[in-house]
């Protein structure tokens, strides 16, 4: 595993908790980097910092509400007063529901918007006032989706989702032009079909929609990876640990797929 030398940058990962966020959180604090837990469940964001501090790493956990523009300012406050600074956001927190867009109700669109386009920009705001005021740039970088970049098709009733991610895309290319003058870079990954409990709900909630075995969707989708395996947590927070490196200095305002060759642009 290559370092990237995050030592002394202090990171936020939201929705650390479980998944991609906490392959990030572990990855950038074997990097060098302290980092900030945030989760919405309160055990799994302390577990995955004690798995850090486990390592000899260096951790704090928070409970955070991504949807709350107080909370997200808190995150940071409590951030910067336990480590000094914030170099690194990285912005995961996500939901998926399952309903085709013909049975989306108000109520399952407002849920993913809040959490996955709202939470991006609460929480880069938070974090943008923060480098800005400390004026040595930053990173912020963005979970998008696969999702973010296409439609996922009739077989996968994910459309309200896809189009909080497609948002994301936006979001990301927006702050990353609006950012770049105070040299915080902002970019975002594009993850396939990746290992995690989110795909083990599609699966299982598609499988009952269509009739098929549990177990059945995921192996169907994983099937069409040029790369012959489905993806793990741990091949996202490699990019992610990229993006929040030095050797990422003149990426700004682009969504970098990760996907095993499934993403066609």
């Amino acid at each position: 595993m290559p370092r990237y030398e995050l030592d002394g940058q202090v990171a936020i990962v939201t929705g650390a908790g479980r998944g991609i966020g906490r392959a990030t959180a572990l990855r950038l604090a074997h990097e060098g980097a302290s980092v900030t837990v945030a989760d919405s469940n309160e055990t799994n964001a302390k577990g995955v910092a004690a798995e850090i501090k486990s390592a000899a790493g260096t951790a704090h956990s928070l409970t955070v509400d991504v949807t709350d523009k107080a909370d997200t300012e808190r995150m940071v406050f409590e951030t910067v007063e336990r480590f000094g600074k914030l170099n690194i956001l990285v912005n995961n927190a996500g939901i998926a529901i399952i309903a085709s867009l013909m049975d989306t109700d108000e109520a399952t669109w407002d849920a993913l918007m809040n959490v996955n386009a709202k939470g991006v920009l609460l929480c880069s705001q938070a974090a943008a006032q923060q480098m800005i005021v400390q004026g040595n740039g930053g990173r912020i970088i963005n979970n998008a989706s696969g999702a973010g970049k296409v439609a996922p098709g009739r077989s996968t009733p994910l459309g309200a989702y896809a189009a909080s991610k497609h948002a994301v895309v936006a979001l990301t290319k927006q702050f990353g032009l609006e950012l770049s003058s105070h040299g915080i870079l902002v970019n975002c990954v594009c993850p396939g079909i990746v290992d995690t409990s989110m795909w083990e709900l599609i699966d299982r909630e598609v499988a009952q929609l269509e009739g098929v075995p549990v177990g059945s969707v995921k192996a169907r989708a994983a099937a069409g990876i040029p790369v012959g395996r489905i993806q793990q947590p741990d091949d996202v927070a490699n990019l992610i640990a990229y993006l929040a490196s030095s050797d990422a200095s003149y990426i700004t305002a682009q969504a970098l797929n990760v996907s095993g060759g499934m993403l066609p642009y």
